[in-house]
């Protein structure tokens, strides 16, 4: 399937920031820098779908199947962006990330509360607790990818490309990240969503790109094609 053109598509990029790579994941589908990596059809439910995709992709981290649902999508996502364009350049602390979602932890929060709604069978799992807290995914990435760098998690009520945008800008402006990883990673029951871009500067960022993969301007504009995009 031919790569649609992004709004602000860029052979030559005289701008200050640019996204080297990105993934989408939603509907059984698996889009990495423009390409479709992976579609299947008849794929009901989450687990099934992420591990799928996380055994094609011959990830070896057993930690994954212990992980939440928002935690192994954002993992993910995050994993097929930095196979693309790594981050070992940087000094751990020179990369940030910034996440977002509107249901926040709501997902594990509800399986939390299966294990302590019935007094008479209170086994409250402590695998399950520790998830109950957005920014967990974030952890995980980091102790993936050593990143040591400014992180938040960020709730809106639908996905905000300005403010992902916004809050990435201050990170550069600031001077506190080199890099970012930023998007929005979304999962109620088997319904899920995930948008992860890798942020570079544009000097730094042009060097080790993906074969084949032209950056795109960071801005709100093309946040919002990559995560419409299908």
């Amino acid at each position: 399937m031919a790569d649609a053109m992004p709004p602000s598509f860029i052979r030559k990029c005289n701008m200050d920031r640019i996204i080297t790579a990105y993934s989408h994941l939603h509907d059984n589908t698996v889009i990495v820098n423009g390409r479709f990596i992976f579609y299947q059809e008849n794929i009901s439910k989450f687990a099934d779908f992420v591990k799928i995709v996380f055994k094609q992709e011959q990830i070896v981290y057993p930690k994954f199947y212990k992980m939440d649902a928002v935690s192994k999508l954002g993992f993910l996502a995050t994993e097929l962006v930095l196979k693309e364009k790594k981050t070992d350049g940087y000094r751990p602390e020179e990369v940030g990330v910034v996440l977002s979602n509107s249901s926040s932890s709501l997902d594990t929060d509800l399986a939390h509360n299966e294990t302590i709604k019935d007094r008479s069978a209170y086994f409250p799992s402590p695998s399950v607790f520790v998830y109950t807290l957005p920014n967990i995914v974030i952890g995980e990435i980091c102790i993936r990818h050593k990143i040591k760098g400014e992180n938040v998690f960020l709730v809106s009520e639908s996905f905000n490309g300005k403010l992902l945008y916004d809050y990435v800008e201050e990170l550069f402006n600031s001077e506190r990240v080199e890099a970012c990883l930023c998007g929005w990673v979304e999962v109620m029951g088997d319904n899920c969503n995930a948008m992860v871009a890798l942020v570079e500067k544009t000097d730094r960022g042009l060097i080790g790109t993906a074969s084949g993969f032209n950056p795109l301007i960071f801005n709100v504009e093309n946040l919002n094609f990559i995560m419409k995009r299908n």
